[in-house]
This record gives structure tokens, C-alpha cells and sequence, in this order.
């Protein structure tokens, strides 16, 4: 039985004037100077269609990463994998056993495009153990950052003398104890898009037909036009087993701050999360307003 909440309001009716258009390969974004509302640009089967309103109220904006080649780039370049940005003087990540993290993703917000919620500047960077075949995550303890690490640095030295530059230090693990999702380095670029909640979001509850294999029908037909799938930050997040949010703690709920799906590009890089999985880290607005990145909820799965 699909999980069940209580549905999102529909979202107030746009004013006539003063609005822009703006077309999206599924959506159709309305805007003005009141308030927003965004308009599904896709005809939905009849059985969605009694949906739409409710799909349309749950449309927000995220920030879609793509991978893009495999070149070199500088420290402070947003990435996949390679050496990270890091000032003289900081410390190297560790897990508490005190080994070395590696770094899974760098996020540089001066070259991605405006989102509210996200840091206009600063380098934003994931850290996983290298040699742990669970990627680094607790799945009982998803908010201790032992064997990962998220760490953001608010303000961007450009000056290469400032930063570290020899990463020697770091061991040379063998192939075979390389547990890493990916080897190697890929650049990435960042796109505004928007879309609808995820058909395996905690909070989704559009359907409640009373009929077990009607409902799993219906489910499975908004899965295949609104997978959430894909990197990207903010947004909604995809799995491939369950939302961790069922169980997570506290009052205020966690949000996808990132996630990284697996992939590749068309030079061989590839991302593997176990069997073709994925990975999402969550963290609770108000922490990501402070710009307090330690109690990130990570978690991954595969099918």
C-alpha cells in the first residue's frame, strides 16, 4: 500500500500581469510578482488526469548536474572524484579511526545558477571513505560524519599559493580495495529545472482508490512520467528501495540537499552506486539557512 498523507494545497491562481513563460522539455513555468505557480506542459493518461492539479501544487525548482568531460580541472572547479579545494592550514578530513576521506563531490555555487535555499558563493564538498564497501554510511547512525564528511567553505581563494597542493599524504590504495562509486575525475555543469514530487517521496499521497493493485497501477505509471532520478541538488530525491525520512529524527523534516545517481559520460567516466543504486544527502532547511552542514542524513540504495 503506497503511503498516504495528507495532500498539498493547490497553489493560489497567478495574476494576468506582469508574467514571463518559461518553456521546459515536461513543464511550463508561470511567474509574476505576487507569487508562483507552475502548469504541467505534458498531457497525462485519463488515469492521471484527475491528478494534475495536486501533481502541479507539488512542482518546485532544483538544480540538475550533469557530467561533462574528463579534463583536469582547477582546485576550486565543481567535480566528480579528484583532488579537492583546500586552504593551507585545514585539516584533512578523517574518519575517527583516522583514516583518510576522499572526495566524492565538489560544488563550487558561483558556477551554479541562483536557487533560493542554495548559497550564492562558497565551495560545498562530500567526502566518503575510500576502502568501505557501505561507501562510508551508517545505515543506523545515517547522521554521524565518521567515515563521510560534508564541509563547505564560505569564502573562495583563487590564489593557488593559499591553497594545498600536495596530496601525497594520501595512501595509494590497490584496485581491489578501492571502494569508491567511481574512479578518476569528471567535471560537471549545473542546469534550473523543475519537476514534481518523486513517486517514492515520503510525503507522496496522491492516490487512494482502496484497491491495493489498482493504487500500485497508477503508482508505477507517475513513476515512469515523473522519475526523479538523476544528480542534483535540492529537489526531490529518488531511491530505489525506500525514503529514509520515514524514521528520521526530530520535528523539522529533512530536504535533499544533494544526490548523485549512477552514471556516465561519454568518456568512460562511471558512477556505480553497488547495483546500479543511488546516494542522497538530506539536510533540514533551517541548519542549510545557517549554512551548518553537520547533521547531514546520508543514505544510499540499489536495488
Amino acid at each position: 500500500m503506497i503511503h498516504q498523507n495528507q495532500l498539498f494545497k493547490t497553489w493560489l491562481k497567478v495574476f494576468r500581469d506582469n508574467k514571463i513563460y518559461l518553456e521546459k522539455p515536461e513543464i511550463k513555468l508561470l511567474r509574476s510578482r505576487f507569487n508562483m505557480n507552475y502548469k504541467l506542459d505534458v498531457k497525462l493518461s485519463k488515469e492521471l488526469e484527475p491528478y494534475r492539479s495536486a501533481i502541479e501544487a507539488t512542482i518546485k525548482p532544483y538544480i540538475k548536474i550533469e557530467l561533462t568531460d574528463n579534463n583536469s580541472p582547477t582546485w576550486w572547479q565543481s567535480k566528480f572524484g579528484g583532488l579537492p579545494y583546500m586552504p593551507k592550514g585545514f585539516d584533512y578530513p578523517k574518519s575517527n579511526d583516522d583514516e583518510y576521506l576522499y572526495l566524492l563531490a565538489q560544488i563550487n555555487f558561483a558556477e551554479v545558477p541562483n536557487l533560493e535555499g542554495l548559497p550564492p558563493k562558497g565551495i560545498l564538498q562530500f567526502y566518503l571513505a575510500a576502502d568501505d564497501d557501505l561507501y562510508g554510511c551508517d545505515f543506523d547512525n545515517p547522521l554521524v560524519q565518521d567515515k563521510f564528511r560534508v564541509i563547505y567553505f564560505p569564502e573562495v581563494d583563487l590564489d593557488p599559493k593559499n591553497l594545498l597542493i600536495d596530496f601525497n599524504f594520501l595512501p595509494k590504495l590497490e584496485l581491489e580495495d578501492w571502494q569508491m562509486p567511481f574512479q578518476g575525475c569528471c567535471q560537471i555543469k549545473f542546469d534550473l529545472q523543475y519537476s514534481p514530487i518523486g513517486a517514492n517521496d515520503y510525503k507522496f499521497n496522491f492516490f487512494d482508490l482502496g484497491d491495493e493493485d489498482d493504487e500500485m497501477n497508477l503508482w508505477s505509471e507517475y513513476w515512469d512520467e515523473f522519475d526523479s532520478d538523476g544528480h542534483k541538488l535540492l529537489g526531490y530525491p529518488c531511491f530505489t528501495q525506500e525514503d529514509p525520512r520515514y524514521d528520521s529524527p526530530g520535528d523539522e523534516p529533512y530536504i535533499l540537499l544533494f544526490q548523485t545517481d549512477s552514471d556516465r559520460n561519454n568518456n568512460g567516466f562511471e558512477i556505480c552506486w553497488g547495483d546500479a543504486g543511488i546516494a542522497n544527502f538530506f539536510i533540514k532547511r533551517s541548519h542549510l539557512e545557517q549554512l551548518d552542514f553537520t547533521q547531514v542524513l546520508y543514505n544510499w540504495d540499489c536495488s
